[in-house]
C-alpha cells in the first residue's frame, strides 16, 4: 500500500480552444507518466482530494474540473460526452502533454471511454471506476425524473442524499462536505444538460475498438452500476482488466483512496517502464 507523500498540488486555470476556461490542480515529476483524472456527475476536481497525497511525485497527476461543473465556464451548450472529450484533447494540447493515462468514475469514466474512441493515439490506457457500457437502467431513469424538477436555488439536503448515495462506506465529513459544495455550484440547467448526456450514451457497440490496457474498478456495493455491466465492459473491451472491492459504493476512490492509488500505480507499472 502507497503511503502519504507531501507533494505539492498546485492549482491553476486554462482557457481551451474549445471556448472554457477550466480550473485544474497537478503534481508530481513533468516529465512523468500522464495521468488525467475525470471527475463524475456534478463534481468537480476535489472529487480526486484524497487520492492525490498517495500518488507518487513519478505521476503527473492531474485532476481538472469540467465544464458546468465546480469553477469552470459554463457554456450554454455543449454537454454531450463528446463536448467533454474535445476539452480533454483541448486541454492536452494547450498543456503540450504528450499521451496519458485517462482515469474517470462514473460520468468521468463515459468521458473517459468516448475520449480514447475519438483520440486512441492520446490515450496510453483507460481507468474506469464506477463505469458501465451504458446508463439507461431503471435507478438513473428515476434520477432523472427527479433531476427533470430541479430549480434554482437546489435544496442542499437532495445534494446531500444523491451524494450519500454514492458512498457504502462512511468518508471524512469535511471531505463529504467539500463534494456537497461542489455540487451546489452548479445550477440546475447543468444537472438537467450533464444527466441528459448520461442518457443519450450507449458506448457497447464502440468499445470493441478499444486497443489500450484498460483496468475497471467497481465496489460491491455499487447502487448504480451492477455487476453485470462490469461484465459487459469486460467482454467488450479486449484485454480489460477486473477488481472488485468488496463493501464500497459507486465512489470507491472516495472511500479507499489509497487503495484505489496503489491500484493506479500498479496498473501503469504494468506496462510503462
Amino acid at each position: 500500500m502507497l503511503t502519504l507523500q507531501t507533494l505539492e498540488t498546485i492549482q491553476k486555470r486554462v482557457k481551451l480552444s474549445t471556448g472554457v476556461e477550466l480550473p485544474y490542480v497537478e503534481q508530481g515529476d513533468p516529465a512523468g507518466v500522464p495521468v488525467l483524472l475525470l471527475h463524475g456527475y456534478t463534481d468537480s476536481w476535489h472529487s480526486f482530494e484524497p487520492v492525490l497525497p498517495y500518488l507518487p511525485s513519478s505521476i503527473h497527476a492531474i485532476a481538472l474540473t469540467q465544464r458546468g461543473h465546480g469553477e469552470a465556464d459554463r457554456p450554454a451548450t455543449g454537454y454531450h460526452f463528446q463536448d467533454f472529450a474535445a476539452d480533454l484533447a483541448a486541454f492536452m494540447d494547450t498543456l503540450k502533454l504528450r499521451p496519458a493515462v485517462i482515469a474517470g468514475t462514473s460520468m468521468g469514466s463515459s468521458i473517459a471511454q468516448r475520449f480514447v474512441l475519438d483520440y486512441p493515439g492520446r490515450t496510453l490506457g483507460l481507468v474506469l471506476m464506477g463505469s458501465a457500457t451504458t446508463w439507461r437502467n431503471p435507478v438513473v431513469w428515476e434520477l432523472g425524473d427527479v433531476i427533470s424538477t430541479l430549480t434554482d436555488p437546489i435544496d442542499p439536503s437532495f445534494v446531500r442524499e444523491f451524494q450519500k448515495s454514492c458512498l457504502a462506506q462512511p468518508v471524512p465529513q469535511a471531505f463529504f462536505d467539500t463534494i456537497v459544495q461542489e455540487s451546489l455550484k452548479v445550477p440546475a440547467w447543468v444537472w438537467k444538460a450533464a444527466l441528459e448526456a448520461h442518457l443519450e450514451a450507449d458506448y457497447l457497440n464502440e468499445l470493441g475498438k478499444i486497443k489500450v490496457p484498460t483496468l475497471i474498478l467497481w465496489g460491491d456495493q455499487d447502487a448504480i452500476h451492477p455487476r453485470s455491466e462490469q461484465e459487459a465492459l469486460l467482454a467488450a473491451v479486449a484485454g480489460a482488466q477486473l477488481i472488485v472491492y468488496s463493501g464500497a459504493g459507486h465512489a470507491l476512490h472516495w472511500e479507499e483512496p489509497a487503495r484505489f492509488a496503489a491500484d493506479l500505480v500498479t496498473f501503469i507499472k504494468n506496462f510503462i517502464n
